[in-house]
């Protein structure tokens, strides 16, 4: 009887033309106007009567569509045929029922321009996905077009939805949607609903922002194990009353829908990542010009990274600053020049920037990265002759002193006993204890030897140098005291046979004349604002440090070695040299002629002294290494110092005449038709690895990408979530699916 009403109703209204509208009826209290279903009126921004915009209509426009009813091509004869020859008619309008009365289909649509059929009803009421094809993109088998309407309108989905349609057009007949009091109690739950979600994402802020993990061994709150991200929301409910009113509800089943889930917190994640992804990017775009960081290394998934840091001026600064950044990992499974290049050109692409304005590239020392001829450089330099190559800074330092040392025997030895005299006692709980005992005073750490930062060493050999009594009492007290007679020889070799010799001594106090002065250029050189001038100007600094220090230094280290050789009561000689037996070949008597017998026994014996033999041998040699090194790695400096130096400093540029500055605009020029400026360093690139290690952990090895990238984006680029609008990014999320209409204002 109720279907049997409301196709009364339908027949009713249906008698008048659909298209035409009713007359306008004026309130006493408020005059009403209505907004009109014609499409090309001003104020729907969209044909309303599209069947293809009714998915997630507005609320606004959906009442308006439901008052004035649907629009229908009605057909005078039938519509076009099919392949199967088949086509829609306008019978199918209506239906029989048993008692042979005719029923009108109200509910049914059909379109001309996608010559479909939908339901009215459905389409603007389903709640979730119906089986039906009338309540989605519509249906167009006319084949079995009848089967498929009377099953659908007896489904109880249609039945609800028709129900819905009736109530909601008879209350907007009467101007009675919502009272007040449902209005206020509506904006007062969306009002709830975004503050909810505003301390979510604040939540993801801070995990994100620390590099700690979110989540747990499970999701369920006041639970053991349940992660940081729940224990922080049960922290803040404690307090906040916003947050422990949604548990309340959550815990009493009142809510279906928390979003304290994993995938919730994925997409809070995503979309903080995006907000601040875009701002780099648009500050990037600004800019135009910029140049590419590029580094790779393995993470603990044995995947191999490769990380995008992006190098600019920021022109929204006053004064203008250059800077540098993150902008993802990405995994590589070809690591040749061309794998590594390719890489490279689908990431620009895919964010939209072009690979032309590329101005500087800047990696390693690794031959995939700086080979002149199959090199990702090589590779870039072909397509965009502006981007110019530069090796890293630091790296070259690293490269220098690793050379020192490769070809330097004495140098390698006295690196094996620092890492030997850390191993010793690091290795033991117990032995490390008595170390401390005996360098309580100063507390200089000893530290393991870096294997990738050389300059660094300068911790492990400080330790060492202003410390060197202490250690060497730690010991004689563990090799006094140790029970094996393995570590009690080592221990005993180390304090007497190393530490005991002046000869090692002198090495230690060079070695940390050398390191000291390195570390100070590294730091400058891995500054994100460093300049091209002033990194040319540290690097030729450092080269007159070992060219004075050549000449000066070995003085210097032997009166620091003699002070601490005074603390260790050891005499201040080098040991004496060994004579080394002259190799001749045997040769019989008679092959032996008399001029040789004459050169051997008028030819002079030079004998050098222990000190001569170590300052030749060690000293000056390992400085010379280190000063042919720095020129050879630094060589492309002093081209940029020709073509562009000139422009450094405003004094510099005043200080040349009129033929001067000619001369060197004509070689700006002819250098710029091939090469540009570029980066100094790569030391941003090694910092993310810092960043990726710490967030894809042992315990987070099967991290997604996605996910990783994300959080690496929030941790290393902090400046940016200050100026995060957490109403934008609110709005953001409510309109990424229908059911989060709570969220809207």
């Amino acid at each position: 009887m109720q279907e049997e009403t409301i196709e009364e109703e339908d027949d009713a209204e249906n008698v008048e033309d659909p298209m035409q509208e009713e007359p306008m009826e004026e309130e006493d209290d408020v005059p009403i106007e209505e907004p009109s279903l014609n499409s090309n009126d001003g104020d729907i921004p969209f044909n309303i009567n599209d069947h293809r915009n009714w998915d997630n209509l507005d609320a606004k426009w959906r009442d308006l569509l439901v008052k004035n009813g649907p629009v229908r091509d009605m057909l005078t004869g039938k519509g076009p045929k099919d392949g199967l020859k088949r086509r829609f008619s306008s019978e199918f309008y209506s239906k029989y029922l048993p008692n042979g009365e005719k029923h009108h289909r109200d509910w049914l649509v059909y379109s001309k321009d996608l010559d479909k059929v939908f339901c009215f009803c459905c389409k603007l009421f389903k709640n979730k996905p119906l089986p039906s094809q009338l309540a989605h993109d519509g249906l167009r088998d006319w084949g079995h077009l009848a089967f498929s309407l009377k099953t659908h309108e007896r489904s109880p989905e249609h039945v609800n939805n028709m129900f819905i349609w009736v109530d909601l057009r008879l209350r907007l007949e009467g101007n009675q949607v919502i009272d007040k009091v449902l209005q206020h109690q509506i904006s007062k739950e969306t009002k709830h609903w975004r503050k909810v979600l505003r301390r979510l994402f604040a939540i993801v802020k801070y995990l994100a922002k620390q590099s700690l993990a979110f989540r747990g061994n499970n999701e369920r709150i006041y639970e053991e194990s349940n992660g940081n991200f729940m224990a922080l929301v049960e922290m803040v409910a404690e307090w906040d009353s916003t947050l422990k009113e949604h548990i309340r509800r959550k815990q009493n089943q009142e809510i279906q829908y928390h979003y304290l889930s994993h995938k919730v917190q994925n997409e809070l994640i995503k979309a903080v990542a995006s907000e601040i992804k875009g701002s780099i990017l648009q500050k990037i775009k600004e800019a135009k010009y910029f140049s590419v960081i590029l580094n790779c290394t393995p993470d603990v998934s044995k995947q191999e990274q490769m990380t995008l840091i992006l190098r600019c001026v920021d022109v929204s600064t006053i004064p203008i600053k250059v800077h540098e950044y993150f902008v993802e990992f990405l995994v590589v499974n070809d690591t040749t020049g061309q794998g590594l290049f390719e890489e490279l050109q689908n990431v620009l692409h895919h964010l939209d920037l072009d690979i032309d304005n590329v101005r500087g590239q800047a990696y390693d020392n690794g031959s995939n990265m700086k080979g002149k001829h199959k090199g990702v450089q090589r590779k870039l330099l072909d397509i965009n002759p502006r981007a110019f190559y530069t090796p890293c800074g630091s790296h070259s330092l690293y490269l220098t002193l690793s050379d020192v040392a490769k070809y330097c025997d004495k140098a390698d030895l006295f690196f094996g006993v620092v890492q030997r005299i850390y191993t010793l006692f690091a290795d033991s709980t117990k032995r490390w204890k008595i170390l401390t005992y005996n360098i309580s005073e100063k507390g200089f750490t000893l530290k393991s030897l870096s294997t990738t930062r050389w300059e660094s060493r300068i911790d492990s050999v400080k330790a060492i140098v202003t410390q060197a009594p202490e250690i060497r009492e730690a010991l004689l007290d563990l090799a006094e005291n140790e029970t094996d007679s393995s570590i009690k020889s080592q221990a005993t070799c180390l304090a007497e046979d190393e530490l005991g010799k002046y000869e090692f001594i002198v090495g230690m106090v060079i070695w940390h004349h050398i390191l000291a002065k390195v570390n100070i250029v590294s730091k400058e050189l891995q500054s994100e604002n460093m300049r091209i001038d002033v990194a040319m100007d540290s690097v030729h600094a450092l080269i007159a440090f070992f060219k004075e220090y050549r000449e000066v230094g070995f003085e210097k280290a032997l009166n620091c070695a003699k002070e601490i050789a005074a603390e260790l009561e050891i005499d201040p000689v080098f040991p004496e040299l060994k004579k080394k037996r002259r190799v001749r070949k045997k040769k019989h008597f008679d092959e032996i002629s008399t001029a040789e017998i004459a050169i051997e026994s008028t030819e002079p014996v030079h004998e050098e002294s222990a000190e001569e033999s170590f300052r030749i041998h060690y000293f000056v040699y390992i400085i010379d290494q280190a000063i042919g090194s720095l020129e050879r790695r630094f060589e492309q400096y002093k081209q940029y110092e020709e073509t562009f130096g000139f422009l450094f400093t405003a004094k510099k540029l005043k200080s040349l005449d009129a033929e001067e500055l000619k001369t060197s605009c004509n070689n700006l020029e002819q250098k710029l038709q091939n090469n540009h400026i570029s980066d100094i360093e790569v030391a941003s690139a090694e910092r993310s690895f810092s960043k990726l290690k710490i967030l894809k952990s042992y315990l987070r090895s099967t991290m997604s990408e996605e996910r990783l990238n994300a959080l690496a984006v929030i941790s290393i680029e902090k400046e940016f979530l200050e100026k995060l609008d957490y109403e934008s990014l609110i709005d953001d999320f409510a309109s990424k699916n229908a059911r989060r209409s709570m969220f809207r204002k």
